[in-house]
Order: structure tokens, then C-alpha cells, then sequence
């Protein structure tokens, strides 16, 4: 199974929206893929499910199968991870709940992380955690993917997150802050796979599995941008052509020789148009937007924007697939 984090510390630019329809495209194509929802806003599992099934989820305080259900032994000090509950929403993709109280679980990661350098075993079952829930549930599901959504900061919660991820993909808008957001980004994985790297050889349990902290970048998706004549507008190509040296020099760590259009950057993985007027009608069949169909309102000029949708993320997919498979040879 090959995990995929989404991460952008600059918030509100579609990110949990993009993992959604890329875990939906991911099943259109063939494949098994393990959805997880580590973001304490829980938005992407609101996405998935019903209000039925999120009712039947969160009512239940005293044991909520949730990612943060398979992970309260450790936080109350008594016990190991226990598995997590999938659920199951299509045959091929499997949801891994979020929960409003992760942000709990907080604390407990932030002061374990240094325990870690004093060959801790509490310490480093505590921050494995995420990544032994996960790998548990994806062998469980046999999954080949698991895309994981996470909140835009630099917490302990996505820091132990990232450290289980062997991949991540940048969403941004092409803005001033977006830019700046990808600077602190390349700072700050750098600096976490550094920690991780070191304190893994204070391990004193050999055989506890942990996470190898890979975290290799795989590009960048500039979400939301304007169209005029099948081509971004120029407010947006102002930043957008900053972003393809900003991601080498501050995510890669590689040096740029020439200057090139985000339209002709390897690293660029995908500019996705807005969607304006298919999202209600996506929100109300709980439906991505290219799976949109006449019966669910989908109509005349609908209709040509549900195919386009389905190619754009079918060819974003595609080419995170290939690049995935780059990466590992």
C-alpha cells in the first residue's frame, strides 16, 4: 500500500474536497483504496457519509469507531492500538472516520516526541500510532492506496501523520500566502523526517514496526483557478509562475536554472477549474462531481462539465499514479 498525505499549511484551498474526488477517481480506475481522515475538523468524513450514518457515529460517546476510538488505549495509558473500524463506502474504497476529539490526542503526541531520544517504548508507540492504525487497516483491506486528509498546521497530529506518509501532494491556491505557506512547508518536513530519522535508531523494541518517514513530495495542484480561453487568467498566472522554483528550492531542495510557466512544470500535477454549479448537486446525491448524472440534475451545460470534470482528475490521478511509480524504481 503506497500512502499519500494532502497537506498545505495555508487552509481553504479545496484540499479536502481534492482527496475526496482523487479517492473516488482512484476507485473509477480500478483500484482499492484506503481513505483516512486525520484532520480533527472530520470534514472529509462528512463528505463520505450520510447524515444517518454520521448521527449513528457520534452519538455514541462512550465508543465512536473512529480513527480516535483505535488509538484511546495509549491516550488513556492502558493498552496498544486496537483496530479501527472501515467503513465501507463502495467495494473498492474504505473510509477510516475522523474525530472531533483527535485534537485531544494532541498533547500526548507533542510531549512523546522528544521522549522518543531517550528510548521511550510508550514514547514511540505513541507516535507510531497513526501509521500502525493505518498499515493494520490497509492490509485488512488490501488496499493499494491510502489517502490520508489532514488540517493546515504544523501540529503534532500531522507531524506524526507526515512521518507515516510516504508520499505527499501539495493542494494551493496561486496566491501570495500560498507561496509563503510552501516555503514553511519545505522547512518544516525536512526538519521532521531529520527528527524521525534520528530518533528511530533509539528504538529499544525491535520489533515494534514504525514508520520510515519517507515523505517525498510528488508535486503540487493549484485548485480553483479562473479560466479564459482554456487558459488561466492573468491575476492568477502572476503567482502561479512564482510556484514551480518556490516548490524545488523550498520543498525539493534542488536548484532551478531557468524559469519556467506553472503550465509547463513537471512538478505542476494538475490547475483544476472551479465547479461552481455542480457542488450542491454533488453534496446532495453524497456523489464526487464527475459521477454527476442526468437523473441527479445533471442537464444540458451540467452534463459537458461533469465529463470535463471526470478527465481532469482522471489525468490528475493518472499522473499521480505514474509518478508514485517513478519515485519507487
Amino acid at each position: 500500500m503506497k500512502t499519500i498525505a494532502f497537506f498545505n499549511n495555508k487552509g481553504g484551498v479545496g484540499k479536502t474536497t481534492l482527496v475526496y474526488h482523487f479517492s473516488y477517481m482512484l476507485a473509477e480506475l480500478g483500484h482499492r483504496c484506503l481513505a483516512v481522515d486525520l484532520d480533527p475538523q472530520a470534514n472529509l468524513t462528512s463528505m463520505f457519509l450520510t447524515d444517518d450514518k454520521l448521527a449513528d457515529i457520534y452519538d455514541n460517546e462512550s465508543e465512536r469507531p473512529t480513527i480516535l476510538d483505535a488509538v484511546k488505549p495509549l491516550d488513556r495509558g492502558i493498552g496498544d492500538i486496537k483496530p479501527v473500524t472501515i467503513h465501507n463506502i463502495s467495494d473498492k474504497i474504505g473510509l477510516l472516520a475522523g474525530d472531533l476529539e483527535l485534537s485531544m490526542f494532541e498533547d500526548k503526541l507533542s510531549e512523546n516526541w522528544g521522549k522518543c531520544n531517550d528510548g521511550d517504548e510508550a514514547a514511540f508507540r505513541i507516535i507510531s500510532s497513526f501509521y500502525r492504525v493505518i498499515d493494520e487497516a490497509g492490509i485488512r483491506m488490501n488496499a493499494d492506496y491510502c489517502v490520508i486528509d489532514i488540517g493546515p498546521n504544523f501540529g503534532a497530529i500531522n507531524r506524526a501523520t507526515l512521518i507515516a506518509a510516504d508520499f505527499v501532494v501539495v493542494p494551493m491556491a496561486a496566491d501570495l500566502f500560498s507561496l509563503q505557506g510552501l516555503k514553511n512547508l519545505g522547512i518544516r518536513l525536512d526538519k521532521w523526517k531529520k527528527e524521525w530519522d534520528k530518533r528511530k535508531s533509539e528504538n529499544p523494541d525491535k520489533d515494534l514496526k514504525l514508520p520510515n518517514s519517507a515523505i517525498k513530495p510528488l508535486g503540487y495542484v493549484i485548485m480553483q483557478h479562473g479560466i479564459k480561453e482554456s487558459r488561466p487568467v492573468k491575476s492568477y498566472l502572476k503567482w502561479a509562475n512564482r510556484i514551480p522554483r518556490v516548490f524545488v528550492e523550498a520543498v525539493l531542495k534542488g536548484q532551478i536554472i531557468k524559469d519556467k510557466s506553472v503550465e509547463d512544470d513537471e512538478n505542476c500535477l494538475s490547475l483544476l477549474k472551479h465547479y461552481h454549479s455542480l457542488i450542491p448537486m454533488a453534496m446532495e446525491t453524497r456523489k464526487p462531481i464527475f459521477l454527476l448524472k442526468p437523473s441527479d440534475g445533471a442537464i444540458g451545460a451540467h452534463l459537458g462539465a461533469v465529463r470535463s470534470a471526470y478527465m481532469d482528475f482522471k489525468t490528475l490521478t493518472e499522473k499521480i499514479i505514474s509518478k508514485l511509480n517513478e519515485q519507487q524504481n
